[in-house]
């Protein structure tokens, strides 16, 4: 395998990352790990869990041409640690360098009636849904329903957040209000025997290699407990593979796309939402894969090939969010524990502050 040669003539790469959270901090690390180095570009750049462990960052906006143009000139590929990054942005460091995952792949995930009619139109089976603009809109499409849906806003909702749970005979302009958007979703409310994510890394080549996938479990909107590789039969981590496989494909992904999945109680495997970056579900690679998706990641960006994304046996990661920081010296007393906190100030509740992931066996 050839090294990596930066096209700055500094004898190696850097990668650019857009945004400061636990995701970009992981990265870097990834990427020292591999002698690369990191350009975190954020608000809050230099104070921010990435920027911590960053070879270089830069504070600014995500709307400043001029200071995202010198980012981009000075890196030889740029990815993003959260999806919501403005199409703009992204527009203006495509002009000179790789932008990973792509325009496509960010306009599709940042929109949940975008992400579900790509994923229908390639054929894979979703929830109902419609789109909400207006209280005719909820009032019809609840009437059509019928039964029990969740009410969602179309962007930017994440760990439950945006999003109530309705039934017929509730107030809809009330939860509408709650909501607070006209630009929303109705789901259909799935009775689900379990909710799993793949993933897979795609290069540029348009060549795809997976990670096994991953059973998950929510509380509050949030992933509290992730086991892999997940306790399917094969035939549904072989349909939810190819399904992102051909999400990937389709949006001519460059990085890595997580996809979630519910399984029915009548065992059909229905799509949910879709995530062009690293995947919280996923964090148990890093530990319990031969290339974490970090790694993988890095190596994608770089030109270094995939690394084998073969298990290490079963493992199990389990979120520590604010109010978990005081196991925090019982999970480090114990050594089987695989212990990661983001180095985030202010632990408050439901806020992601960690991880700690565990072998489960063979």
């Amino acid at each position: 395998m050839t090294s990596p040669v930066s096209s700055h003539g500094q004898g190696t790469p850097c990668i650019g990352i857009l945004g400061g959270g636990q995701l970009g901090r992981m990265i870097a690390i990834a990427a020292a790990q591999l002698g690369i180095r990191t350009h975190v570009y954020a608000p809050d750049a230099q104070a921010s869990p990435a920027g911590e462990v960053a070879t270089t960052t830069t504070t600014a906006s995500y709307d400043d041409v001029e200071s995202l143009r010198r980012f981009a000139a000075s890196v030889d590929a740029v990815t993003s640690e959260f999806e919501n990054v403005p199409a703009a942005t992204m527009q203006v460091i495509g002009e000179s360098c790789l932008a990973s995952p792509g325009a496509a792949a960010l306009q599709a995930a940042q929109h949940r009636i975008a992400e579900k009619t790509l994923a229908a139109g390639l054929g894979i089976p979703t929830p109902r849904f419609w789109q909400i603009g207006s209280l005719q809109d909820l009032t019809l499409a609840v009437k059509a329903l019928g039964g029990p849906a969740i009410l969602k806003t179309c962007r930017l909702g994440y760990d439950g957040k945006g999003q109530v749970r309705i039934s017929p005979d509730d107030d809809l302009a009330a939860a509408l209000e709650a909501v607070g958007s006209d630009d929303a979703i109705l789901e259909e409310m799935i009775a689900f025997d379990g909710e799993i994510s793949a993933l897979l890394a795609r290069d540029a080549q348009g060549n795809m290699v997976h990670f096994p996938v991953s059973q998950n479990r929510h509380e509050n909107g949030i992933l509290a407990r992730t086991v892999a590789p997940a306790p399917v039969i094969p035939a549904i981590e072989e349909a939810a593979q190819s399904a992102t496989a051909a999400l990937a494909q389709a949006v001519d992904l460059v990085g890595l796309l997580a996809v979630e999945f519910f399984i029915s109680a009548d065992g059909r495997l229905l799509f949910n939402e879709m995530a062009p970056r690293p995947h919280n579900s996923f964090h148990w690679t890093i530990e319990g894969c031969a290339t974490s998706q970090f790694t993988q990641l890095v190596r994608v960006l770089t030109g270094l090939g995939f690394g084998d994304t073969t298990p290490y046996g079963r493992w199990q990661m389990d979120n520590l969010l604010g109010q978990h920081l005081d196991q925090v010296p019982g999970l480090l007393a114990d050594a089987g524990n695989h212990l990661h906190l983001y180095g985030k100030p202010d632990a408050r509740e439901d806020r992601k502050m960690g991880h700690v992931s565990h072998r489960l066996g063979d």
